[in-house]
């Protein structure tokens, strides 16, 4: 038997945000379509004789007890009592505070890997409702699929997507989701449409304004970005991105990217590469 796997956790973009009202819990209900690239992190994995979890990763600040990664290999030990244990290495190349969900999807594909590792036998959609427990964007990564999101992130429509290329830009600053989400002046009234009405639709971000008001750095990317292609926020923030009909569009940009700024390039996914990574090792 296999004991060690290595697996992407790839990035997404909001196209679109809506927030479309707040619950009595505090979070917000929103409308999202979430597209995954084929551009992330790597997670490397070894199962341990013992419950012992260790995390490493090539930035050592992240190495911290509260990291998704340890929080969701917790969360499936406690959830199944597993008493294995695993040495998990993460290869961090998404930027912290983006809003392209790194966090997250790091978290998903630890319960996909351990899930696998461990021989839990959980479904895919147990895995979700497990990834919801560590935050909104988790379930999205876990089933795998570019979606039409609703409720807090968590009721997934797979839908299929024209491939396109992305630039995408995350100027220097760090954005708290929570901070945006509790902001007095974010539009929580967004009316609800069908994702008929979606697809055939002009896409925004409802959080934008806001966050271009108040981190100058996100609208001046906006704006430089808006020269070569329509831009837009993903999530809270602070990452832009524009679409591109080839790659190498896409590139000729990224040559011209501000200063102030890191950024990539990557191709627009239907299907998360760490669905065929996981069939590969079955």
């Amino acid at each position: 038997m296999n004991n060690t796997l290595s697996l992407p956790a790839v990035a997404k973009l909001n196209l679109l945000l809506h927030i479309t009202g707040r619950r009595a819990d505090g979070y917000h209900e929103l409308q999202s379509i979430f597209q995954l690239l084929d551009y992330g992190d790597t997670l490397h994995f070894s199962t341990l004789p013992t419950a012992e979890l260790r995390l490493s990763c090539n930035q050592a600040e992240l190495v911290t007890d509260d990291n998704l990664v340890l929080k969701a290999a917790r969360l499936l030990q406690r959830t199944t009592g597993c008493t294995q244990g695993a040495a998990i290495q993460l290869e961090k190349r998404l930027p912290m505070g983006g809003g392209l969900g790194g966090g997250s999807s790091d978290a998903a594909t630890t319960l996909l890997a351990l899930n696998q590792l461990w021989q839990l036998g959980l479904s895919r959609q147990q895995l979700a409702e497990l990834g919801l427990q560590l935050g909104a964007d988790v379930p999205v990564f876990v089933q795998g699929y570019t979606a039409f999101a609703e409720g807090v992130g968590e009721h997934l429509t797979p839908i299929a997507l024209p491939e396109r290329w992305y630039l995408v830009a995350t100027p220097n600053c760090h954005i708290s989701t929570k901070e945006i989400f509790q902001h007095p002046d974010l539009p929580r009234d967004t009316a609800k449409i069908s994702l008929q009405q979606v697809l055939k639709s002009e896409w925004r971000n409802d959080c934008e304004p806001l966050v271009s008001q108040l981190y100058p750095n996100v609208a001046l990317t906006l704006q430089w970005l808006l020269e070569y292609a329509p831009s837009r926020m993903t999530g809270t923030g602070a990452s832009v991105f524009a679409a591109f009909s080839d790659r190498m569009q896409a590139e000729a940009a990224l040559r011209n990217l501000p200063s102030f700024c890191r950024g990539f390039v990557a191709r627009g996914v239907n299907e998360s590469p760490v669905l065929a990574a996981l069939a590969a090792f079955r």
